[in-house]
């Protein structure tokens, strides 16, 4: 059996994560055959986590990771920079789920988490990193209702947070924009694009890596010879210039899995847009004043995530749209920068001067049921995609948790979190097009308005 790519990533320039990095060394493509144990397809959170689990847990593997982009600039590095511990249901009023279930995710999210930790310290990356948690914060009464629901949710599973009044969120963020807020301590920040190129860097020597080599399609050799056992037969992950023949392969691709003629219209593909300002100048955090980092997520999900970046510059993630073509256009982003524009102006009118220095969107992935792809999806060819967007934890533990399935590996800490996992249905087919379109986006507008303030 062979899968044959229709699509490849394309981001737009302008991430600005990625841009106030040092550029990066030259990139090393794939220009030859060579063969491996395992080639991972895909170096975001899930790909990187599952070469790492793998050099782990089996070093003596040869292990190549493949980008069809530069590492750090696809989705993973275009993420808000929040690894959440709680429940985060983003197709839920409220974030909220059933309570068994959140017991059950909070336990894995904080695996992942302290997976995550680990890496950082193996790495040196705690430049990049913060532990300050995370706020919710509401700018209406109807946004301290839903944090209201919310904060009775989580004291019936026992977590602890911090209620926030108006004077306490001015004097953490500067504005008085928000009425209302609740902080909770168990949220990693981070600088995406930072903590994804640091991974992949600190894995070297120890895995090969290869950037600007999208797949164009992936073989099993001898899969016509009926004398050669199933179990031994090799597969082949071809690009433009070389190929791997290996083992294994890990496609960690989330949303692109269906440019794979892989599970076709089970997935709904969803774009959010970020500005960053530039620096601040001293004068201009002085008049700001509030805290030199933090993080808050809307009481409404789809409002306006803002982060304040201890480098003195505001990040700024709203505006969504539904795009089953698995790209965005220069139109939808000229349009998300107005709406962050106005979203900025009216939390921080004291920094009327301050301009935006980068524009960008991302590409996340959800399922109808909110459930992963994650397993077998032939002999020796595993996926752990489709992370329902909440990248940056739940791709690190699919990440993790596919590695030990794919090694066979019976660990007391990730065994009934992979059996979890194998439990889900598969991702539900979409409802079929015009259909399909018209209400995402329907939904996706009318979830915006109602969003109010919070936008």
């Amino acid at each position: 059996m062979s899968f044959t790519v229709s699509k490849f990533p394309s981001d737009q320039d302008g991430c600005g994560w990625y841009n106030i990095l040092p550029a990066p060394s030259p990139p090393r493509e794939l220009d030859s055959d060579i063969g491996a144990d395992w080639v991972i397809v895909g170096a975001g959170f899930a790909g990187l986590s599952a070469a790492h689990r793998i050099r782990q847990q089996s070093p003596e593997d040869r292990v190549v990771v493949i980008d069809a982009q530069r590492v750090g600039w696809g989705a993973a590095g275009r993420n808000s920079g929040f690894m959440i511990d709680l429940p985060h249901n983003v197709q839920s009023d409220d974030y909220s789920g059933e309570g068994t279930r959140d017991q059950q995710e909070m336990v894995m999210n904080r695996f992942a988490i302290d997976y995550a930790r680990s890496m950082i310290n193996e790495f040196g990356l705690q430049e990049h990193v913060s532990d300050i948690g995370k706020i919710n914060a509401a700018t209406s009464h109807s946004g301290v209702s839903a944090l209201e629901s919310y904060s009775s949710h989580l004291n019936r599973l026992g977590e602890p947070f911090t209620k926030l009044d108006r004077d306490a969120l001015k004097d953490i963020t500067g504005t008085d924009y928000y009425h209302g807020g609740i902080h909770t301590p168990g949220c990693l920040l981070f600088q995406p694009a930072a903590y994804i190129r640091g991974v992949a860097e600190g894995l070297l020597p120890g895995i090969e890596l290869y950037e600007n080599s999208p797949v164009i399609k992936i073989e099993t050799e001898n899969a016509n010879d009926t004398s050669y056992p199933s179990t031994r037969r090799t597969k082949k992950v071809v690009t433009e210039n070389g190929s791997v023949t290996a083992k294994n392969i890990i496609l960690t691709v989330n949303g692109h899995l269906e440019s794979f003629g892989i599970y076709q219209k089970r997935f709904m593909h969803i774009f959010l847009y970020g500005s960053m300002t530039r620096e601040l100048t001293a004068s201009e955090q002085q008049t700001l004043g509030g805290h030199a980092e933090w993080g808050i997520t809307p009481a409404n999900p789809l409002g306006s995530t803002v982060r304040k970046m201890k480098q003195g510059r505001i990040v700024v993630r709203n505006h969504i749209t539904y795009n089953p073509q698995r790209a965005s256009s220069d139109a939808q982003l000229s349009t998300a920068g107005e709406k962050h524009d106005l979203a900025f102006q009216r939390r921080f009118p004291m920094l009327k001067d301050v301009e935006m220095e980068h524009r960008w969107s991302g590409h996340l992935c959800l399922s109808l049921n909110s459930v992963p792809v994650f397993g077998e999806i032939e002999n020796g060819i595993f996926a752990a995609c489709c992370q329902n967007g909440l990248g940056a934890v739940k791709g690190t533990l699919n990440g993790i948790l596919i590695a030990d399935y794919a090694l066979g590996i019976k660990d007391e800490k990730t065994q009934s979190m992979i059996e979890d996992a194998m439990a889900c249905k598969a991702p539900k087919k979409l409802y079929p097009e015009p259909f399909m379109s018209v209400g995402a986006k329907s939904r996706l507008w009318w979830g915006q308005i109602r969003a109010g303030r919070d936008l």
